[in-house]
């Protein structure tokens, strides 16, 4: 390209002042500097933009033709610089976010809520998915971020364990165990049991530990998501054992959140594409989310 957008800036600079002195206090640099990047245009352009008459710089027909195009082109680079600075203090764009489905319940919203109050011009585009779905929403670029509630592991993600927390057992206000603290697995068992199907990763850990602890179980309800468990407790079909941050916060309102004895532990992790960079509205939403796991923590 030979006329370049420094040039460009000079040549419209003196277009607008008059003279190369004028011209370079515009630009804040040497006078000199402006008379030979002025005559380094005319002569790459081929063309002869201004006559010099008395120490004035008259412009030329071509001149007063082409200070049309790059003032146009000027205002529109002032429009992008205005929408650069913009984004510097009000980003805006979509955020795309995936959870593990009990996340959804109580854990997340709370930080949605605080993220779209920093950022209301940003949408954010959010889903739940099961956590073998998880390397292809990141790697297939459908979410920037995931949240997961069970261990993932995978070579192209980066995995990044925030919080601890353990699976809890509910019961309906009323219930014979309602008035305990904390139960043990016996106990739990001894009452019609709502339980994950054991072939996903929440069932595989009771079952775990029922195990561990040489406790007969039966499940008399299976489901595959906290959500069912909370209403079929409520509801008086049985006692579930769920994750704590799905019945965590004012959720679920007739349920009693009762410690196990026998701990069975989890740890929530951020995970991100090893291919991506982590946007700045990324990197904020997970300030956020650290920030609240932190708060309950203390809570």
């Amino acid at each position: 390209m030979k006329f370049k957008l420094r040039h460009m800036e000079v040549f419209r600079a003196v277009m607008l002042t008059g003279s190369t002195s004028g011209a370079a206090q515009l630009l804040f640099v040497s006078q000199p500097a402006v008379s030979r990047l002025l005559a380094y245009t005319e002569q790459s352009l081929g063309l002869k933009l201004f006559e010099r008459e008395k120490g004035k710089l008259i412009p030329t027909a071509e001149a007063r033709l082409l200070f049309l195009e790059v003032d146009a082109l000027y205002e529109r680079a002032v429009q992008v610089d205005d929408f650069a600075r913009h984004l510097t203090t009000q980003p805006q764009g979509v955020l795309s976010l995936c959870t593990s489905p009990s996340l959804a319940l109580n854990f997340i919203p709370p930080v949605v809520a605080q993220w779209r109050k920093a950022w209301p011009q940003v949408r954010l585009k959010y889903r739940t998915t099961l956590i073998a779905d998880m390397p292809n929403e990141l790697l297939g670029r459908k979410a920037e971020v995931a949240i997961s509630v069970l261990p993932l592991e995978h070579p192209n993600l980066v995995i990044e364990p925030f919080v601890a927390g353990r699976m809890v057992c509910i019961v309906p206000d009323g219930h014979a165990l309602a008035h305990n603290n904390s139960v043990g697995l016996a106990q739990i068992a001894a009452h019609p049991l709502i339980l994950y199907s054991r072939h996903i990763p929440f069932g595989q850990l009771v079952e775990g530990a029922f195990q561990r602890a040489g406790v007969e179980w039966e499940s008399a309800v299976d489901i595959e998501r906290a959500e069912n468990a909370c209403a079929l407790v409520r509801a008086g079909v049985g006692v579930a054992i769920v994750d704590e941050f799905s019945v965590g916060g004012a959720g679920w309102p007739g349920l009693r959140v009762l410690r196990i004895q026998e701990d069975i532990p989890l740890t929530l992790s951020i995970v991100r594409s090893r291919f991506e960079q982590s946007s700045r509205l990324t990197l904020e939403f997970i300030r956020l989310l650290k920030a609240h796991a932190l708060d309950m923590d203390r809570g």
